[in-house]
């Protein structure tokens, strides 16, 4: 089936429903008896019902009766005995099953004393009485046609699931039993979707597959993903498209909102799940008192139940806690932002909502923005720039190109450059639930120092210098990941999607949106020059990044960081600063500053508590005049700076786990403290071609796990003391001098 644009399945016309019911049958000993039973009783239950015989006697024409016919959601037809030798009603069969076949119409046939083989088969008096119809209706030529459209007609409905008048003990079993069937069928409406699903039917297949054919088992599947990202809309069409398998079902939509507007939130959860399960209006006196009654009054029944937007555990233990009351062949939909509910409670398969991909997002964002699926022509550029700032993300796609519709080329590029430095409101209202579900500020915090510092950054990295400020991020960076705020890529780099970057930003920039040195952090180039250059920061500012350019660079005073007391993560690209380093604060845990200026580090620069000096493309050549006692520091990256003669005395660095110090080109001595590195992991040596040999405590190290002397081409030899190295297991010697590996290695 296609699928993509507005003239898919999904979106196919169809009637508007004139009547609930419409009841199709021939004799007027059935309208005597058992039709007038049926009648009244649809009209009791409140059954909107169609009922040809009325409009006969009224005097309405067929070509009015068939429209009306159209109109109906469901049509009941009898057969009796006589029905075939009725015309009337074989042309109202026969606009039944047209609308059967092009608009699912559903068709519920009913066999009173006549049995379906001889419907099915056009068996004795019934194909008799079929054959002589025919013959009547069409005696100005022709009747084979119209026989064989009748009988075509009759063969397919009679192929449908109905009702035997045999298998029931009298009239009223059986009307009683077709209304409820009736009343089910109405209950349980196709649930309203997006008007451009475009990219939904792959998704939707992609989690059908994972419940095939599970007549065995209950199948318990999870929609996982950030906001925004269509898990509601997926879980609709899945709902549409498999619901009318099962007698059975519910959709309980928007469960967190319940949740957060009703104290008694889980009660009517559980009110709502029994009142569409048994049909009837449930009162609950408490959570607990739910609970048994949904494992009694439900158990062992086969249904089809989707729960969308859980975000707490206590939501799916309310509804489903007990998992064994629920019968075989049953299916629970659970759509979540949250990967870690689905783990504990144990589905069996979880779908993670991709994002779309760049064509789909056009075609997306070309419906809402143009009408059509493709952008006009003069709008091309302009509208590739927006659906790029969107990141595949539906919600965006059709929130900015609603708004856009219609609008001028000057209007398109006012909003294009709004969205650089003030996100959309009502996707950012949408994408900030997930922020404020997180359990606890410390959370909140790892959410908001990646977003402005660390994307694209080691996983491990990140970690070390978030774990020095006591934000405990090892466990931090698996709830974010999990509540779909975060990404952990193939090569462990964290990634976020762009909408939630800038929601981040947003929350830090609305708590001081007209000074920005009251912000916790600051990352907006003009916002920091303007803090530093008219000396406005304050001890709110947590973190600060300032990339400037290689070729122009820029000079502040370091005064201007006095009163940013609480500074924790500093990062400087090509920046200079001149004056009294004492000015930093004495919280810093991560300097990162690409092409620090000076030949060694100021003595009153703090940084006892540092866990990160990561300070490539500088221009020291000694890192301190005097040892400095460093007991956090655990990642020293030198790499790149080609004036550095030596290494610092290591002794007073008893953390230090990861040295790096690739291309430093003038690198000509390390120095022997660097044996009293007991937690050493890691030292990269790369292209340091000044460097003409190791010294002798190295080989002592006990922890180190890798050594790369690559390209360091004046090294000629390893020593034999290598082999006391008990943890190494990766060394990289490719474009050194040596011309054997020492044999204790072999």
């Amino acid at each position: 089936m296609e699928f993509g644009s507005c003239s898919s399945s999904f979106s196919r016309s169809k009637p508007k429903w004139e009547y609930d019911v419409v009841i199709s049958f021939g004799g007027e000993d059935m309208w005597r008896n058992f039709v007038s039973h049926l009648h009244s009783a649809l009209i009791e239950a409140k059954v909107k019902t169609f009922l040809d015989e009325e409009n006969r006697v009224k005097g309405m024409q067929l070509e009015e009766q068939l429209r009306a016919i159209e109109g109906s959601q469901i049509a009941i037809v009898v057969f009796s005995k006589t029905s075939a030798e009725s015309t009337w009603c074989l042309d109202e069969l026969d606009k039944i099953m047209e609308c059967h076949e092009t608009y699912g119409r559903s068709v519920v046939p009913v066999f009173y004393e006549i049995e379906p083989s001889d419907v099915r088969h056009l068996k004795g008096e019934f194909g008799k009485a079929l054959k002589e119809a025919a013959q009547k209706r069409f005696s100005g030529g022709h009747p084979e046609s119209g026989l064989s459209r009748w009988s075509r007609a009759l063969t397919k409905v009679a192929n449908l699931p109905g009702w035997v008048e045999s298998d029931f003990k009298n009239d009223a079993e059986l009307v009683e039993q077709i209304v409820i069937n009736v009343l089910k069928k109405l209950e349980h409406k196709v649930l309203p979707i997006t008007v451009f699903p475009v990219g939904l039917e792959f998704r939707v297949q992609n989690v059908i597959a994972r419940i095939g054919d599970q007549s065995n088992k209950v199948s318990i599947l999870g929609i996982w993903g950030m906001g925004g990202l269509g898990k509601t809309t997926t879980a609709k069409v899945l709902y549409n498209q498999i619901h009318d398998r099962f007698m059975d079902k519910s959709f309980i939509a928007n469960i967190r909102q319940v949740c957060e507007r009703d104290s008694r939130g889980h009660v009517r959860l559980q009110e709502l799940l029994l009142s569409d399960v048994l049909k009837i209006k449930v009162k609950i006196p408490s959570v607990g008192m739910g609970t048994t009654i949904i494992e009694n009054r439900l158990a062992g029944k086969r249904a089809l139940i989707v729960l969308d937007d859980v975000n707490e555990f206590g939501q799916l233990k309310a509804l489903c806690g007990n998992r064994k009351w629920i019968g075989q062949g049953s299916v629970i939909i659970i759509t979540t932002r949250d990967a870690h509910l689905l783990k504990r409670f144990g589905v069996d398969y979880v779908y993670q909502m991709p994002e779309m991909d760049e064509n789909e997002s056009v075609e997306l964002f070309s419906w809402h923005a143009f009408g059509e699926a493709k952008p006009r022509d003069d709008f091309h550029e302009l509208a590739r720039n927006v659906v790029a700032y969107c990141g595949g993300l539906p919600l965006a796609l059709e929130v900015l190109g609603s708004y856009l519709f219609q609008k001028t080329k000057e209007e398109w590029k006012n909003v294009s450059s709004k969205l650089e430095i003030i996100p959309d409101h009502h996707v950012q209202e949408k994408l900030r639930i997930s922020f404020e579900d997180l359990h606890n500020q410390m959370e909140k915090d790892i959410f908001l120092d990646i977003c402005c510092f660390f994307i694209g950054k080691d996983r491990d990295y990140v970690t070390e210098i978030l774990n020095g400020c006591g934000l405990h991020a090892d466990f931090g960076i698996e709830v974010l990941k999990e509540r779909s705020l975060l990404k952990v890529e193939k090569n462990n780099k964290l990634g976020m999607h762009p909408l939630l970057r800038d929601m981040g930003r947003e929350i830090i920039r609305e708590n001081s949106r007209n000074e920005p040195g009251k912000r916790s952090r600051l990352w907006f180039h003009e916002d920091v020059v303007e803090v530093l250059t008219k000396n406005t920061g304050t001890k709110a500012i947590e973190g600060l990044t300032l990339k400037l350019n290689l070729t122009k660079g820029g000079c502040f005073k370091v005064d201007a960081f006095e009163e940013m007391k609480s500074l924790r993560l500093l990062r400087l690209d090509h920046v200079k600063l001149h004056g009294d380093f004492g000015y930093i604060s004495k919280q810093l845990r991560w300097i990162y500053w690409n092409g620090f200026p000076l030949e060694y580090i100021p003595n009153n620069f703090y940084l006892e508590g540092v866990i990160v000096i990561d300070l490539k493309h500088s221009n020291l050549r000694l890192v301190w005049k005097d040892p400095q006692v460093l007991q956090c520091l655990k990642i020293l990256n030198l790499s790149h700076s080609k004036y550095l003669i030596e290494t610092p005395d290591f002794s007073k660095l008893p953390s230090l786990e990861k040295l790096i110090l690739k291309d430093c080109t003038s690198l000509c001595k390390i120095h022997q403290s660097i044996g009293d590195l007991h937690n050493l992991q890691l030292i990269n040596l790369k292209d340091c071609t000044s460097l003409s040999f190791l010294p002798r405590e190295i080989y002592m190290l006990k922890s180190l796990k890798t050594l790369n002397i690559s390209g360091c081409s004046r090294i000629d030899k390893l020593e034999e003391y290598i082999a006391h190295m008990e943890s190494l297991t990766i060394l990289i010697t490719e474009n050194t001098a040596g011309k054997q590996v020492p044999f204790s290695i072999v």
